[in-house]
């Protein structure tokens, strides 16, 4: 009887399938965004999935229990829809339409193996040796269609809502979930290290059970890493963006450039960018106007979004100050404009005097107004 050894592959994998579990059952719990949260509890679980053959195959379970072949653990064509269903329901608080006929493949996949799981074992070798050097290239190149696909749409579903997010927030940099696009982007990394895997296999040398562990580190490293982002950001309400209102259209004569100079002097006058979590609407509130007068004058007026105007105002702030030679600490004049963190105050900073906030204080040090 074959002996079970667990070596650092096997401790590996569990340890991160183990955090992967944890951090789902925890996913599972709050009320913000309980959509998204939930999907992105369902993914790990599927991300567990993938990697659990391989951590038990380590260990020589395999070979110890033979009868655990097409366990219908594995089902990574799940991972792609599971990915763009979190990253739309992020966007729009909602789960993307007809959800149901994007999980078809991923759902025939479970169903393949729990059909082939309970067979005996003879008839499941003698399967296996006929069916999988047909099934295995084709189910390869739909999983590189998926996750390609599913990867790349994700990617535009997050940049369309930044585009919106910038035109209705004030602290879209905290809300961005920039994160989910790292993760994203990842993904894509790990389906180029897939295919050079498959080339090396086919063109090169076959690579056994041990060659292929760097792929199933990465899907952990990766699994570790939505886990650890998504239960970070679990509580914080980034959709879904308010729909400006139309109930007042725009007049096509009126001077938006005018119309825009006199908002930003009164916003300036009454300091309402200092509010950290300043939006769209309710700036049009306190000026007295609606959400499509109010955009139209930032984007074709000053030719800004929301978002940029809000924060070229508080960078302005904190320029005077420093021009006056303060020695205030930098976050504490970032905070007190109304940024969220120093991150988004030396990005909105440098990208309106084209310097750092510390070296704009020092070429003003020697000079000040």
């Amino acid at each position: 009887m074959a002996l079970l050894t667990f070596g650092w592959r096997t401790a590996l994998l569990l340890f991160a399938s183990i955090e992967m579990l944890v951090l789902a059952a925890a996913l599972w719990q709050p009320l913000a965004n309980r959509t998204a949260n939930r999907i992105l509890s369902c993914l790990l679980i599927v991300l567990v999935g993938v990697i659990l053959p391989f951590a038990i195959g380590f260990a020589g379970f395999y070979d110890r229990f033979p009868w655990l072949s097409f366990a219908p653990f594995a089902v990574p064509l799940a991972i792609g829809p599971l990915l763009y269903s979190y990253a739309y329901s992020l966007a729009f608080a909602a789960t993307p339409p007809r959800l149901a006929l994007h999980l078809v493949p991923a759902l025939a996949q479970f169903g393949y193996q729990a059909v082939i799981f309970p067979l005996p074992l003879s008839v499941k070798n003698h399967w296996d040796a006929i069916a999988t050097p047909v099934l295995a290239p084709i189910l390869m190149l739909a999983l590189i269609a998926s996750l390609a696909g599913y990867s790349i749409a994700s990617l535009r579903i997050l940049r369309l809502y930044r585009i919106a997010l910038a035109q209705q927030r004030s602290d879209d940099d905290r809300l961005s979930a920039r994160w989910l696009s790292r993760a994203v982007v990842a993904l894509l990394l790990l389906l180029a290290i897939s295919l050079a895997y498959a080339a090396w296999n086919a063109f090169i040398a076959p690579l056994d059970y041990f060659g292929v562990i760097g792929r199933y580190l990465a899907i952990a490293a990766i699994g570790c890493y939505l886990a650890i982002e998504g239960w970070r950001h679990a509580d914080l309400r980034l959709a879904p963006i308010p729909v400006p209102s139309n109930d007042e259209p725009p007049a096509p004569s009126r001077d938006w450039r005018a119309q825009g100079a006199a908002w930003a002097s009164q916003v300036r006058d009454a300091n309402w960018q200092r509010d950290p979590e300043l939006s769209l609407a309710a700036l049009a509130r306190m000026l007295g106007t609606n959400t499509a007068y109010l955009s139209r004058a930032l984007n074709e007026g000053l030719g800004v979004s929301f978002s940029t105007f809000i924060a070229g105002l508080r960078c302005d702030d904190v320029a005077a100050t420093l021009r006056s030679g303060s020695e205030i600490d930098l976050l504490r004049l970032a905070l007190d404009a109304g940024f969220g963190s120093k991150a988004s105050f030396n990005r909105s900073f440098r990208a309106r005097f084209g310097l750092s906030p510390s070296a704009y204080r020092r070429a003003h040090a020697s000079n000040p107004k």
